[in-house]
């Protein structure tokens, strides 16, 4: 990756035009082909960009008698079509450099859904006091439930997670709810949603339907999984 440090004008020719008049900025050309131009606002969106494939061409231009650096950056076109142009014209670098990334690994979640449902399945008496699990993943007619429990009394609980509780979820575990309540084996099942946070609308909603809200303290949860313990 390069990056440069520069003050420069920035056009842009395509399906439509615009212009950045001269000010200092970012440029950046990536591995990848892409030249990014950024301000120091704006937060992470280039004020301009070209995607890849793209080549980039750089030379010297007389620019009223003065000479400056100007990068042509060309996007592949299809045949016969005019190609996409961005023009920066460079008036003075204040920093250039270039460095070796390597491949990135990609971005790991912390918290997900399963890391949650993992955890919580380690533990279920978080949830509610006496609460055993049965099974993760039980099966239904419109999928599985995240977790089946039996409370202190041998009640059958279906455990719906999520990373954060919306409305969506709490209809979800309501029509899980309506199917297990049919089984004679099962019936009663009581409901227990569980997320990291809950927005209140969804809280509302669980209530109305007697579903219990349960909020998820992740980083307590990941202490109490202690890999010692494990046989695998």
């Amino acid at each position: 990756m390069r990056l440069v440090v520069a003050r420069c004008q920035v056009d842009y020719a395509g399906r439509l035009t615009a212009h950045l008049p001269m000010a200092t900025r970012v440029l950046m050309i990536k591995a990848d082909g892409s030249v990014l131009v950024h301000s120091d606002g704006g937060s992470y969106k280039p004020l301009n960009w070209m995607s890849p494939p793209c080549t980039v061409r750089e030379s010297v231009v007389d620019e009223d008698g003065t000479e400056r650096v100007e990068w042509t950056v060309t996007a592949k076109a299809a045949k016969g079509a005019t190609p996409d142009t961005l023009r920066i014209l460079i008036e003075e670098i204040l920093h250039d450099s270039s460095h070796e990334l390597g491949i990135d690994p990609g971005l790991q979640k912390d918290g997900v859904e399963k890391h949650l449902q993992e955890l919580l399945a380690d533990h279920p008496g978080t949830l509610m006091p006496g609460l055993s699990l049965v099974r993760r993943e039980y099966p239904t007619a419109i999928g599985p439930v995240d977790l089946m429990c039996k409370d202190a009394d041998g009640v059958s609980v279906a455990v719906e997670i999520k990373r954060r509780g919306e409305i969506d979820g709490v209809e979800q575990l309501t029509r899980y709810l309506e199917l297990l309540n049919r089984d004679p084996l099962l019936a009663p099942v009581r409901g227990i949603f569980a997320a990291q946070e809950i927005k209140p609308q969804a809280r509302v909603l669980a209530g109305d339907r007697g579903i219990t809200c349960a909020v998820v303290d992740y980083d307590a949860l990941r202490g109490l999984d202690d890999p010692t313990d494990r046989l695998f």
